[in-house]
């Protein structure tokens, strides 16, 4: 039997040397498994027959995992009909190897132990690959091939690889299950407030949503104008100034209160994005902002409130047409570095797919299973802002709804809370009746002093909870949504 390579290489080059692998693993494996069938179970999470370094070898295992597949034996002797016109076999020795492989086959036992060395070996290969092509790559100087596109692409190469394996859980048993669902209701019993998910600094829409509940993803959809980019930036904002470090309920070192937020602007530029949360905070008005056109005081204003932003653990990325890839490596790249708790992307459609999809509809299917994936993995909550068709804008009634989502089909599946924001008082806005027409003109007035000020979230799919509509206020000149105050509070704070 051959021995296993030596995988220390010298300095020298590398590609001059046997590349890494293990004939005497692979027949081991092949081996037990063709003696009992029942250890197929134990490695097929782990290994596929690409991961065979002797083409012979892999498809050996495929033929076996096939018929084990179906329930039927996988032996020398079933194997030799599939395998008979095989000319790599018939190098080996032909039907005779497979028997040579049962009868040398010594510890079952260690079959898993082999599987994770012929997996890490084929992982090791596929990593020599990569580097080749990237050093090939980088050695052709190309016009159409800029050296930052060529760092992407080498950088998705490595995050794609690094992913193989990383989401396959195998059953748990319920007890497992439930004693995870007991610490979720026990944390968010201790939690002031009593939110399951991370708070949003919104009162009314904490209570109809419960907070942002981790590996969620959540849609926030609108049309333009609307101000759900505003909402994003409130929420992120909020959730990153309420970030408080300690023990969490399981344990370990995590955000208490609060979290740690990262934010893809696709849109907007990461100084834009800042411009807002500034004004927000500062109340002044963002284009003024912008335009350097404030007081001394209002100056100071913006300093404190630089100042208070500083501590904010709130990241933002605002590199525009982002593969989905890449979003998933850079968050990644997020958590392992300074923690994540919340991630927010502005906005789905400017998020790229791989290039492999035939059409936009099957292109924004794959970003969202991307996104509800990061969700999942990194166990946080995922907000995705999206754009709405215009069919809206033909409606009377210009609320939103599921069917007005833009590639709907996909967006609706794979969410599990879709949220429309809207305000009545933008189109209102755009009816007002000519100065000659005065009893209309008065109608109309009276319609803007009811609807000024106010906004309504719109809940069309939560799977945790309720449907509904959470009104807000909104500030328009400091992009700025906030708690409503009810009528009946209105009331109560006159008499004090």
């Amino acid at each position: 039997m051959n021995e296993i390579a030596n995988l220390q290489p010298p300095a020298s080059d590398v590609a001059s040397l046997g590349v890494p692998h293990s004939i005497e693993a692979e027949q081991q494996l092949l081996g037990a498994i063709l003696t009992n069938n029942d250890l197929f179970d134990r490695i097929a999470q782990i290994l596929r027959a690409e991961h065979f370094y002797d083409p012979v070898h892999a498809r050996i295992f495929e033929t076996a995992a096939a018929r084990i597949a179906k329930n039927n034996l996988a032996s020398p002797v079933t194997l030799k009909a599939f395998l008979e016109d095989d000319a790599g076999l018939a190098e080996l020795g032909g039907p005779a190897y497979l028997m040579r492989l049962a009868g040398a086959a010594i510890s079952s036992f260690a079959v898993r132990d082999y599987a994770e060395m012929i997996y890490d070996l084929a992982i090791r290969r596929e990593l020599i690959d990569v580097g080749n092509e990237i050093a090939a790559k980088a050695a052709r100087v190309d016009v159409q091939s800029e050296p930052k596109e060529q760092i992407v692409e080498a950088e998705q190469k490595l995050y794609a690889l690094a992913e193989q394996g990383q989401t396959e859980q195998g059953f748990q048993s319920f007890l497992t299950a439930v004693t995870d669902a007991v610490k979720v209701a026990n944390a968010a019993y201790q939690r002031e407030g009593g939110l399951a998910g991370v708070s949003t600094g919104l009162i009314d829409m904490d209570k109809k949503l419960g907070g942002l509940h981790r590996s969620d993803l959540l849609i926030l959809a609108g049309r333009p104008s609307m101000g759900k980019t505003s909402l994003a930036t409130n929420v992120a904002f909020n959730i990153a100034k309420a970030y408080k470090k300690g023990i969490t309920a399981s344990g370990e070192q995590g955000a208490i209160d609060g979290g740690v937020v990262g934010f893809f602007s696709l849109e907007m530029s990461a100084e834009q994005l800042a411009s807002r949360i500034l004004s927000e905070v500062a109340e002044i008005p963002s284009n003024q902002i912008r335009r350097g056109d404030f007081t001394e005081g209002e100056f100071r204003r913006i300093v404190d409130a630089a100042k208070e932003l500083e501590a904010a653990p709130l990241f933002i990325d605002d590199t525009p047409a982002l593969p989905i890839s890449q979003l998933a490596a850079r968050a990644r790249r997020l958590k392992r570095t300074h923690g994540l708790d919340a991630l927010f992307v502005d906005y789905l459609q400017l998020v790229r797919g791989t290039g492999r999809s035939e059409n936009r509809v099957n292109e924004i299917s794959e970003i969202t299973m991307g996104l509800k994936a990061i969700a999942k993995e990194l166990d946080i909550p995922v907000v995705a802002l999206s754009q709405l068709s215009r069919q809206v804008e033909n409606r009377e009634d210009k609320r939103p709804q599921l069917s007005d989502l833009r590639e709907s089909g996909s967006i609706e599946q794979d969410a599990d809370v879709v949220m429309f924001v809207f305000r009545e008082e933008y189109y209102k806005e755009r009816e007002k009746p000519g100065d000659h027409e005065l009893d209309k003109m008065a109608i109309w007035q009276d319609e803007m002093e009811r609807l000024h000020g106010k906004a309504e979230v719109v809940i069309g799919k939560q799977r945790h909870g309720p449907i509904g509509t959470v009104e807000l206020s909104f500030e328009g000149q400091f992009t700025r949504f906030g708690n409503l105050v009810k009528p009946w509070q209105q009331s109560l704070e006159e008499e004090f």
